[in-house]
């Protein structure tokens, strides 16, 4: 079955660590992940990173994507350089296609006002309130939320921003879902032998 491509937003400065443990499994899902910039000009991490992007936000279509994951950035809190992730943000959630955000990539959602009526999370209630955005009575405090098509997690849960991306695409389910969070969340060892099981199936 061919997949539409997960779309990994890129900017400078972006948290590269957030990210990881969702998009390597993706791609071993048959997810092709293609990353997205302001432009195809060069963006470097703040872990110092320099990524060229396959595309310009400008031409992502939420037709075209399983997903947007948006990760967290210095830039998300330095101005309004990143609104346009979070404007592209709502064109997705309003054709009913996914959107990850995590850490300060809540913040931008909060500032755009998509999460004022949707449960979620983040690095800690007060840092959205900062925002002056309409939802803290929908915060959660948990390592990750979801609600309809939108997933948020703080800067401390890549593990479970993972997880959740995971369950709502259907690439673990059940079981198997919840021993590949243990073991790599809790380095459970016996989370990998169920891990096992089902790759031999």
């Amino acid at each position: 079955m061919t997949r539409k491509p997960v779309h990994h937003a890129v900017y400078d400065t972006y948290a590269d660590w957030e990210t990881g443990h969702a998009t390597a499994y993706l791609a071993r899902a048959g997810y092709g992940i293609r990353t997205v910039g302001p432009s195809r000009e060069p963006v470097t991490s703040i872990g110092g990173l320099r990524v060229r992007p396959a595309c310009a936000l400008d031409d992502v279509r939420p037709a075209d994507s399983s997903l947007l994951i948006l990760p967290g950035a210095d830039l998300w809190d330095a101005g309004d350089d990143l609104a346009p992730f979070a404007r592209k943000a709502r064109e997705f959630l309003d054709a009913g296609v996914p959107v990850a955000a995590i850490c300060g990539a809540t913040a931008g959602l909060a500032r755009e006002g998509l999460l004022d009526d949707r449960e979620h999370t983040s690095a800690v209630s007060f840092y959205l309130a900062a925002t002056g955005y309409a939802g803290a009575e929908r915060y959660v405090d948990a390592d990750a939320v979801t609600d309809g098509v939108l997933v948020t997690a703080g800067p401390t849960e890549p593990v479970a921003f993972a997880r959740e991306i995971f369950r709502l695409l259907g690439v673990y389910e059940g079981e198997v879902l919840d021993a590949w969070y243990r073991l790599f969340h809790d380095s459970d060892p016996e989370a990998y032998a169920v891990l096992e099981r089902a790759a031999a199936q």
